[in-house]
Order: C-alpha cells, then sequence, then structure tokens
C-alpha cells in the first residue's frame, strides 16, 4: 500500500490505477453523503427531544431511557444492582 502522508503523496496518487481511483472517488461520496445524512438525523433527533421538552418531559430522563433501551435486559439489571450496592455501601440508601 503506498505512503500518502509525505511529499511523496503525488507520485503515489499517479501509481494507484485507474480502477482504485474511481472506486475511491465513490467512497468519498459515499461516505460524504452518509455524513451528511447523519447530520439530518441528528437533526431530527434534536428536533424529538425539543418537541419532547415542548410537551413537559425532561429531555435529560428521556435520554437515560433511550441510553438504557439500548442495552440488553440482563445487562442493564446487573448494573443496576451493582449501582445499588454501591449507593448503599455510600449510605445513599
Amino acid at each position: 500500500m503506498p505512503d500518502f502522508g509525505g511529499a511523496d503523496t503525488v507520485v503515489a496518487t499517479q501509481s494507484l490505477t485507474q480502477t482504485a481511483q474511481e472506486k475511491l472517488r465513490q467512497l468519498v461520496a459515499r461516505i460524504e453523503r452518509l455524513e451528511e445524512e447523519k447530520k439530518s438525523i441528528a437533526d431530527d433527533i434534536k428536533e424529538s427531544y425539543a418537541e419532547a421538552k415542548a410537551m413537559g418531559f425532561d429531555s435529560k430522563v428521556l435520554r437515560q431511557v433511550v441510553r438504557l433501551r439500548k442495552q440488553d435486559r440482563q445487562e442493564r439489571e446487573e448494573q443496576d444492582q451493582i449501582r445499588e450496592l454501591y449507593l448503599h455501601a455510600l449510605g445513599e440508601i
């Protein structure tokens, strides 16, 4: 694989085959498209949290709920038990 980090960049680029150059262009275009979609989705999520907040829901807690729902139920229960153990040990509960 050529090294593209130094002064040999122009030479290294010229050593790519036409097929490799086209594949690189396609990959870059795809990544750029996906980055734009990611930004759009992030904006939609932000808007959804703002809507929830406007309806009176606590957006911070809502984010926690979404994060917890991503976890495996058993993993979540184990973490809850350990958290309770720690809080009990600290005299918090």
